[in-house]
């Protein structure tokens, strides 16, 4: 049996219908909450107003790592306008981070230069911030550990001394089991008769959302919280608020209302101190609390991408076929445990999926310092893991002797074969990705090196990835509810436990409900955020929404297409199987003209207000996926569907400036089906554009735990004068699994982008870059080094 032939799952159905047959399905249907936008009609939380709200600021951390000796708020109590002051020493204890290592307001020691020391509520901005001027903290300071070698040095000092529990800590590695262990690693080494072994390192990067972050926490008289909150996590978000109550005394509920969020990528995955400390305020002073953040706290008191490093050894066959692949990865998680701390478990997901390679071992570290604390970002790990894996493999290619293209070609994934992690993807465009980007790129008669008369050389790189696309069983629920009714005018109210953060979740909704009732698409309005009116939704992340929000409306608009097509039927005396609805309009197979066209709405009418009993067209639904919760030796099928993608890039590099232009950017994604192309064009291009800001420009500056570079002016991130030729294709395999065939397509658009331009940047000048980012310096300084020049 040939290496293709191993492992294959049977033949799966292909698409659910027909492309011929769908109406609204597969259209450029413009962002249902455009308009809105463009108008300023869309409300963000800097637009809201409570009565009686107040505004609260935080006082940050003024060392990176000390002890709290004192804290004196009596100046700040005196200032006008002040109507609470809170420190550690006046509140409830509450814990947050998923290992519960973080007090909100902290006690006894600080860790960062990002920890809350105390806040103050005031009835206006200008108050609130004299009143944090005026709070005097004296510090003991302790030794600063600022990476993860220092961390780890014997004697180093701890960061924690104890865990949540109680239980003393010996040093500053935090136990998490990030092992991974796939077929047999040294069997792999000994067919291997090519190896190379290189070391990679990428830096913190903020998200760099529109909108800072902000919440406004309120409590009624029976002791109830309504937060209003940008979170991607409204039904999550509201157990740890629930949680955070109990610790506070209050007995009420909690309802979670987010507001048109203004960018999300991953930042608001988890809950931050900035939310509890607004409730505590609240709950002091028994009026709304504002809290919204500066642009420099926005950078440096939420969380960025994780900070890495990677050493990688890959190896294949005399034929140049993979036979092993072994990485360690050491990750900088900062003060405190949050999301980022979790990114090694996806890590996992191309470390042993992405090509096809029998025998693997992953190994991560995660180790505390005084730098800020990680959070998730998009492609939570996968951009990082990809950019080691993608760029050793061009060396490999290079060593075997073997053009990078094609040892990628006699690598790529397959549809049916079961991964050495347990992944099925039952289908599979690597291979059709990776053709189409060759193609369109011209690769096969590329001319590489110095354009004559210039100074400048020009280069072609590829690289792959895969993403998860059907989910991913992180919690023990990975699903979604809906809800959906309609009025007797024709109107559908959608209700999704999922959330919108601009990505056009409420466009594609709306598609996927019109398509199965047989409505136009502007009579379907989605309503999300909202943990009153919407059920429970696992949230925002993963690339998850199309496939598991989308499975979700799309069996609850069947329930009640199923209801609609029973009514008709009964109302017009013909069959069930003889009625369709198409574009608002009620078709029967009937001899009775006056019957065979009946616009929805009088048969709708006609059903509420019968004299036989009103009939209402509603259903709930709750869908979850046939997904496995990885844990123990993380072997399973993690979600339901992968998304595969290849992305090609042609630049030139200015050999006297180090200078890196981007000329062409062509992007293949196996989608599965196109709900929107139009949503996945903005996807493609927004994605490709913040992965050549991590790749070319991106990087938050540390001197000792202190961000150096906290705005626009001195964060390099790339604005719309420095966009570039994307060409996006879609290619498409018909998921049976998805709705309508379709995958998640968040995240994978930034994926490969760094390791395909540094590939590209060694065909055209031949250094071999392993750092983020690419910057013109570092470009220009391995270009002096390989001419064995001196840096000046």
């Amino acid at each position: 049996m040939t290496r293709k032939e191993e492992r294959l799952l049977p033949e799966v159905e292909r698409a659910v219908r027909a492309p011929e047959e769908l109406v609204v399905v597969g259209k450029r249907i413009p962002k249902s909450d455009a308009l809105y936008k463009v108008l300023g009609q869309a409300q963000y939380i800097y637009d809201m107003q409570l009565p009686g709200m107040l505004y609260g600021k935080i006082l940050w951390s003024e060392r990176a790592h000390a002890k709290i000796i004192s804290i004196d708020t009596s100046e700040a109590e005196k200032v006008p306008g002040v109507r609470a002051v809170i420190t550690a020493q006046n509140t409830p204890e509450i814990r947050i981070g998923f290992m519960k290592d973080q007090p909100v307001l902290k006690k006894d020691k600080v860790r960062s230069f990002r920890d809350e020391v105390a806040a103050v509520a005031a009835t206006s901005w200008e108050a609130a911030e004299e009143a944090i001027s005026r709070i005097k903290v004296v510090y003991e300071d302790l030794p600063g550990i600022f990476s993860p070698e220092e961390a780890m040095e014997e004697g180093a000092p701890l960061i924690h001394e104890m865990d949540a529990r109680g239980k003393e800590l010996k040093d500053n590695r935090i136990r998490l089991p990030w092992k991974l262990v796939c077929g047999d690693l040294e069997k792999g080494k000994a067919e291997a008769t090519c190896t190379v072994t290189t070391s990679y390192e990428v830096p913190a990067v903020n998200h760099c959302c529109m909108g800072t972050s902000a919440c406004i926490a309120s409590f009624d008289a029976g002791d109830n919280l309504t937060i209003y909150d940008i979170t991607q996590i409204p039904s999550l978000a509201k157990a740890d608020f629930l949680e955070a109550l109990k610790a506070m005394g209050a007995k009420g509920r909690v309802r979670v209302i987010t507001p048109t969020i203004g960018g999300g990528f991953g930042s608001k995955l988890d809950t931050y101190g900035y939310q509890y400390i607004a409730m505590l305020l609240s709950h002091r002073t028994k009026r709304p609390v504002k809290i919204v953040f500066t642009r420099e706290e926005e950078f440096f008191a939420t969380s960025p991408r994780q900070q890495a490093k990677f050493t990688i050894t890959q190896g294949c066959d005399k034929e140049g076929y993979l036979t092993f692949r072994e990485v360690n990865a050491t990750l900088d998680n900062g003060a405190y445990i949050s999301w980022g701390a979790t990114t090694p478990s996806v890590m996992m997901m191309p470390m042993s999926s992405l090509y096809r390679v029998p025998n693997i071992e992953f190994k991560s570290t995660c180790i505390y310092t005084n730098n800020t604390w990680a959070q998730a970002m998009r492609g939570y790990g996968n951009p990082q893991a990809t950019f080691a894996i993608d760029c050793n493999m061009d060396e490999l290619a290079e060593k075997a002797g073997i053009d990078p293209v094609e040892f990628r070609r006699r690598n790529a994934n397959i549809p049916g074969e079961e991964t050495p992690q347990g992944f099925l993807p039952r289908t599979c465009g690597h291979r059709e990705c990776l053709e189409a980007v060759v193609e369109k790129m011209g690769y096969e008669g590329r001319q590489s090196g110095i354009v004559e008369g210039t100074p400048k050389a020009r280069g072609m790189g590829v690289a792959s990835l895969i993403h998860v696309g059907g989910g991913a069983k992180i919690y023990r629920s990975d699903g979604c509810a809906t809800s959906i009714k309609i009025d007797d005018d024709g109107w559908v109210d959608v209700f999704s436990g999922s959330q919108d953060i601009g990505q056009g979740l409420d466009t594609v909704l709306r598609q996927i409900v019109a398509e199965v009732l047989g409505f136009k698409p502007e009579k379907v309005k989605i309503h999300v955020g909202d943990t009153d009116t919407c059920g429970w939704d696992a949230g925002c992340h993963a690339s998850r929404s199309t496939f598991v929000a989308g499975n979700s409306a799309k069996v609850c608009a069947e329930i009640v297409r199923a209801q609609m097509v029973a009514n008709f039927a009964a109302q017009l005396e013909v069959a069930e199987d003889a009625i369709s609805i198409t574009e608002g309009e009620v078709l029967a197979q009937t001899d009775d003209p006056d019957k065979q066209v009946t616009k929805v709405e009088r048969l709708l009418r006609r059903a509420h207000m019968t004299g036989r009993g009103n009939t209402m067209f509603m259903a709930s639904n709750f869908w979850e996926p046939n997904n496995k919760l990885l844990a123990g030796d993380f072997h399973g099928n993690f979600s339901m569907a992968y998304t595969y993608g290849v992305h090609g890039v042609e630049l030139e590099v200015d050999t006297e400036t180090g200078q890196v232009d981007v000329i062409n950017y062509v992007a293949a994604h196996d989608i599965g089906k196109a709900i929107n192309p139009m949503l996945l064009d903005g996807q493609a291009y927004g994605g490709i554009m913040q992965g050549i800001g991590y790749a070319l420009t991106e990087e938050m500056l540390f001197d000792k735990g202190k961000l150096l570079n906290p705005n626009f002016r001195d964060y390099k991130i790339l604005t719309c004068l420095d966009v570039v030729p994307i060409e996006a294709i879609i290619v498409e395999t018909d998921d049976p699994e998805g709705p309508f065939g379709a995958k998640g397509v968040g995240e994978p658009g930034l994926v490969p982008v760094a390791p395909a331009i540094a590939n590209a940047i060694y065909d055209a000048v031949g250094i071999r870059l392993r750092r983020l980012p690419m910057t013109p310096d570092r470009v220009l300084e391995a270009l002096w080094a390989k001419a064995g020049k001196a840096i000046a």
